[in-house]
């Protein structure tokens, strides 16, 4: 029988540990917003309670990444060193979207019952889009996938639309209707906005990241017909040869 000795597991490396955290920081953001989008359909203030844990997380992940990044980055390769410093962008950008989630929570639970149901649905509405932008933000940073990363700058769009519309509602108001809670609905709906575009600059810092491009140009790559990319592809194997 043999005596060998069990090799203990080797440790983690710092550096691959640093990116995992910030994939489970992506996790933690995209639960804080289906929080929020369950807490404001629901209308329960226990629920939108919880958000306040969820954005305390990011800060402890952001302390912890800033940390290590700071340790670690001196010590690895280059594309390494690059993935670290991608890493500290993304706990910037989720930190923020922590803190308009807590605003939104509680401007959510300052309008309690005073939300018209238009306003409810379209704030939920808006909840939900965030939510899928961190699940794909998060995906395209774990995967280095571009196009996940594009499906976040095109969603922003619908973030857009749906602030104008609540906008207009509340604060042109065409149909000369009493609004309710108007403020707090506002002050939900930036906070829902600018958490959107936090999660729009993280789709560009993957995009960058990973092509080395721009996002004008990596938006002009996917954009092209499939005929314009067919012929590029053409061009590109003739100067090979």
């Amino acid at each position: 029988m043999s005596s060998a000795t069990l090799k203990s597991p080797q440790p983690e490396p710092v550096h691959a540990h640093l990116v995992r955290r910030t994939i489970e920081a992506c996790q933690v953001a995209e639960h804080a917003a289906a929080t929020a989008a369950e807490g404001v359909a629901t209308g329960s203030s226990s629920l939108l309670n919880t958000i306040r844990e969820r954005e305390k997380e990011l800060d402890k992940l952001d302390m912890e990444i800033d940390a290590g990044v700071t340790v670690a980055i001196t010590k690895v390769s280059e594309p390494e060193a690059r993935e670290l410093l991608a890493c500290m962008k993304f706990m910037i950008g989720l930190e923020r979207i922590g803190d308009l989630l807590l605003s939104f929570a509680s401007s959510a639970q300052a309008a309690g019952c005073h939300l018209d149901p238009d306003d409810t649905r379209d704030l939920t509405h808006m909840a939900t889009v965030l939510e899928k932008m961190l699940s794909d933000v998060g995906a395209a940073f774990s995967t280095r996938d571009v196009k996940k990363a594009i499906d976040v700058l095109r969603a922003d769009a619908e973030m857009d639309r749906l602030r104008n519309l609540i906008f207009m509602r509340h604060i042109e108001n065409p149909e000369n209707m009493q609004r309710q809670a108007s403020l707090q609905v506002i002050f939900m709906t930036q906070s829902l906005e600018r958490a959107g575009d936090h999660a729009k600059n993280l789709a560009e810092e993957v995009c960058h990241f990973v092509s080395g491009h721009t996002v004008r140009h990596v938006m002009m790559t996917y954009d092209k017909p499939i005929e314009q990319m067919f012929l590029d592809w053409l061009r590109q194997r003739d100067d090979k040869h």
